[in-house]
């Protein structure tokens, strides 16, 4: 008996015949529409004399199609590697070299590459690391991995559903199937039995509409579109979202109250990385007991443990390391401590309940003459203006110090620099205001949020 493979979660999913599974704006696959197509894809990349483990990359706009074609990679016994549709030339080269696929299809157009690599069997995807602190690095997730993931996360929450519910409500994804939360997100769904509604790109008004005809109760947003929506003065009401996950990079607490508050939605932290896959988060049940402890990440999920390296005694605050059920495969095991916990390279601090509070990158923390500065800290204070839209600090070298904080501000001409070093010196310490605060037009962010603080820096060199 084969073992379980990805390709499982659409062609066992419990939806059939003429019922519904895949959804667009203005597009619906059945579930035998949608098998169909994935068996189609399959046969094409055989005949494209695709073999078994070789990689097949896809460069497709987010849509039931792109899903499909997904599923008949893996129906094809082959490694499914995303590409950013909306990607420069540059960076599509870059990850098509690391991986090798035998072909690129674009907009239904096989075009066969030379010298493949052939992957271990049990590969399902290629993912890249975002590359906020350098290139982005390829990484390989396994099927049984990837399996293991999904439930530890979904088998909390199946304990807390209702016998009577037959099936959730549809899981909306918000980004792109070329990351790895775009993936997460359409597996997670198909796992737990639920339809898939897709966005090709994340608009507010958009967004809100999918909510109210879909029925989403919960769903997943990365920060920069929590953001967009409390910014949209067209949106009055998000009815019938009662959750929202925030995912893929850091989430100031100033936004998640912000955003609670417009919509009287629930905003929940999660944590995981490409390479472990989620490993804390929250319950609804935790949401409810534990109201004064939104802010943290959550706790961690079944089966995962944590402890803090170089824990600072005066704040608690050390580095965070984790032992997931599994990671991915070709993990750098440098990260690896003796006892099989992977270093994260994030500062956190654990409460008496098991919360965990994330503070922010090790690499990032600056040290200005022995004493530490926590980017993320600054940045909040920054965004305590009504006339900063956005923020972020980094560590600029100085000759004396070592390191000096410079901030970087997306704000209204009203506001004058020094209006915001009086903030600053109003709710921090003297050590940690900037030296410096530069006016741009926007932060450089990666598709998911993250701020690309390696070109900050540059831009001040």
């Amino acid at each position: 008996m084969s073992s379980p493979t990805l390709a499982d979660l659409l062609v066992n999913h419990p939806a059939t015949g003429a019922e519904p599974l895949l959804h667009s704006r203005d597009e619906t696959l059945t579930a035998d529409a949608a098998r169909r197509e994935a068996q189609i894809f399959a046969e094409r990349l055989r005949e494209a004399g695709v073999e078994r483990s070789q990689g097949v990359a896809l460069r497709m706009v987010n849509d039931p199609h792109a899903i499909t074609a997904m599923f008949g990679v893996w129906l094809a016994g082959a490694v499914f590697v995303p590409l950013n549709a909306r990607a420069p030339e540059t960076e599509a080269e870059q990850i098509l070299e690391h991986t090798r696929p035998a072909v690129l299809c674009t907009n239904g157009e096989f075009l066969r590459r030379s010298a493949p690599a052939q992957f271990d069997p049990e590969i399902a995807f290629v993912t890249s690391t975002s590359g906020t602190t350098g290139r982005p690095k390829p990484v390989q997730h396994t099927h049984t991995g990837y399996l293991e993931l999904l439930d530890r996360v979904i088998g909390p929450l199946r304990g807390q559903a209702h016998e009577h519910v037959r099936r959730p409500a549809p899981n909306l994804v918000p980004v792109s199937l070329a990351l790895n939360a775009g993936i997460y997100n359409v597996l997670f769904g198909l796992r737990a039995g639920a339809e898939i509604v897709i966005m090709n790109r994340f608009e507010p008004s958009e967004f809100a509409d999918l909510v109210a005809r879909f029925g989403i109760r919960s769903t997943v947003l990365p920060p920069a579109a929590l953001v967009m929506l409390s910014d949209d003065s067209s949106i009055s009401d998000l009815a019938p979202l009662r959750f929202v996950r925030s995912i893929t990079a850091p989430l100031s607490p100033l936004q998640a109250r912000r955003f609670s508050d417009r919509f009287g939605v629930t905003v929940l932290n999660g944590y995981g990385q490409a390479e472990i896959g989620e490993v804390i988060g929250w319950t609804a049940a935790d949401a409810r007991d534990y109201p004064e402890k939104i802010g943290a990440v959550g706790r961690p999920h079944p089966g995962v443990h944590v402890r803090l390296v170089d824990r600072d005694s005066d704040t608690g605050i050390g580095r965070l390391f984790v032992r997931p059920p599994s990671t991915a495969a070709g993990l750098d095991r440098g990260r690896l401590d003796a006892d099989g916990y992977v270093d994260t390279g994030d500062l956190a601090r654990i409460d008496d309940d098991r919360f965990v509070w994330v503070e922010g990158r090790a690499g990032d923390v600056i040290n200005r003459g022995g004493n530490k500065v926590f980017p993320e800290q600054v940045e909040e204070v920054l965004r305590l203006s009504a006339q900063v839209r956005d923020a972020a600090v980094v560590g600029a070298p100085d000759e004396r110090l070592g390191e000096v904080p410079v901030a970087f501000v997306v704000a209204d001409a009203e506001v004058a620099d020094r209006d915001l070093f009086e903030l600053c010196r109003q709710h921090l310490v003297p050590y940690k205001i900037p030296v410096a605060i530069h006016r741009v037009d926007a932060l450089p962010r990666t598709d998911v949020g993250k701020v690309r603080r390696q070109e900050l820096l540059d831009r001040l060199r």
